[in-house]
């Protein structure tokens, strides 16, 4: 920790070093209530200072961008433009450090909608740039739905032939996005021996999402250093646009941490209420928090548009009541449910699903918004490649509108991601790996790891 005098105004450097204690904490927590091995990954030892280094990207910002409005800023790697970066970089320095104890090559395998895998990729370049890996000990395999493919980004990775072999960027044809989850887990279930065997490579099969609540438990120890929940705080809000809500769960971690004492500041007051931001076709968090059912739309054929005015939580307009804004976003029913419900009948919070003509109806100001925080959103929404921040400050206007959140509420909006193609290169059809198959998948795995 660094001395108690020395403060940041807007951005805490390195959060993932800065608050080390924390994160191991968390992962301590969440490790302790899991049944079944394995045990959530824990954080590195952090004493070295190559890992330090690699984590140089962690940056979170949090400014006040407007009255009772603060924006907590976590897409500060230019390489990813997400929030997936920290998560990307716990696991990808957890299997370095695995790779310094056992002397095993590793070859992780993720299925992705594209944000995770854009961020683990990077992880896995970063660890090349910086020495604790070369591609002879680490590798990575991406599979990505063919829906997301203006998600998917370059990355170094990409320069040259070799490294685009060892770490292939597949596109799957697949019937539903979620189906990549199925199609790598067939991998890891029939082909992990033996390709073991065979390369000396040990497929890593990354999709445990208690790694994301782990690094995500950052966003409270930043709230706790700039913005601490005091006896005096007004309530407060977060607002998140949210597939799963597993970063408002995060946070739910390090706060539990921080109340506990365990991460060097003082215990929060109280604790915030969560207000939620989804899209219309998967609306599933929003319902399920706000105990309601989607409203039934009215097709005006003249205006092409979709209407209804029965319910304030759900958009006025739309252009599809099946609306897509975000591929990203395509997870139906998700488990977290549950959690996120108790946590907000407990401490307060509710959710609003948006359209992408609310998003355009309020662009301009969102853009202002933005601005106030530093952050340029393109001029031309459809150069747009990621809307989180978008639906989010598209959600807290609409909410606000319509009485949805409470005139004396402080809300903190997480910027959880944003990007263009002039922000981030998009990936060349050429540096794509197109498979149809299992047995396609598996001869690509077989390739990636060949010595």
């Amino acid at each position: 920790m660094l001395a108690a005098d020395q403060t940041f105004a807007d951005v805490v450097p390195n959060a993932l070093a800065r608050y080390s204690a924390g994160v191991q904490a968390a992962a301590g927590r969440l490790a302790a209530g899991r049944a079944t091995q394995p045990l959530v990954p824990l954080a590195p030892d952090w004493t070295a200072a190559d890992f330090g280094e690699f984590t140089a990207v962690t940056d979170v910002g949090l400014t006040e961008i407007g009255p009772r409005t603060h924006l907590l800023d976590l897409m500060r790697n230019p390489g990813t433009r997400t929030t997936k970066t920290m998560a990307s970089l716990l696991m990808i320095a957890r299997a370095v450090s695995h790779i310094r104890r056992t002397g095993e090559r590793l070859l992780l395998l993720t299925p992705t909608s594209g944000n995770k895998g854009t961020a683990l990729r990077d992880a896995v370049a970063r660890a090349y740039a910086t020495g604790i890996a070369t591609p002879d000990e680490l590798r990575i395999v991406t599979v990505v739905p063919e829906a997301s493919r203006n998600k998917l980004r370059d990355s170094p990775l990409t320069a040259d032939a070799a490294l685009r072999k060892a770490n292939p960027l597949v596109l799957a044809q697949v019937d539903k996005p979620a189906d990549v989850k199925q199609l790598a887990v067939e991998m890891n279930e029939h082909h992990a021996e033996e390709l073991l065997a065979r390369t000396g490579f040990r497929l890593w099969y990354t999709l445990d999402l208690d790694n994301y609540r782990v690094a995500d438990a950052v966003r409270a120890f930043v709230e706790a250093e700039l913005l601490p929940i005091t006896a005096d705080s007004a309530p407060r809000l977060h607002l998140h646009a949210v597939s799963s809500a597993y970063g408002l769960l995060g946070y739910h971690v390090g706060h539990q941490v921080l109340t506990d004492g365990l991460a060097g500041f003082a215990a929060p007051a109280t604790h915030p209420g969560f207000f939620l931001v989804q899209q219309l076709a998967t609306a599933d968090m929003v319902t399920s928090v706000l105990g309601a059912e989607l409203p039934a739309y009215t097709h005006d054929p003249a205006a092409g548009v979709w209407r209804q005015r029965e319910a304030a939580a759900f958009p006025a307009e739309t252009d599809d009541p099946n609306e897509v804004i975000d591929p990203t976003f395509y997870t139906k029913e998700p488990p977290t449910r549950t959690a996120v419900n108790e946590i907000v009948a407990r401490h307060g919070g509710g959710g609003i699903v948006v359209s992408r003509r609310e998003c355009l109806a309020r662009f301009d100001t969102v853009r202002g918004l933005a601005a106030e925080a530093g952050i340029e959103i393109a001029a031309d929404p459809s150069l747009i490649r990621e809307w989180s921040l978008v639906k989010a400050l598209t959600g807290l206007l609409v909410a606000r509108e319509r009485g949805l959140i409470a005139p004396d509420a402080d809300v903190v909006v997480h910027a959880s991601g944003y990007y263009s193609d002039q922000m981030i290169d998009p990936v060349r059809d050429d540096q794509l790996s197109p498979v149809r198959t299992a047995a396609d998948l598996a001869q690509l795995l077989s390739s990636a790891a060949g010595r």
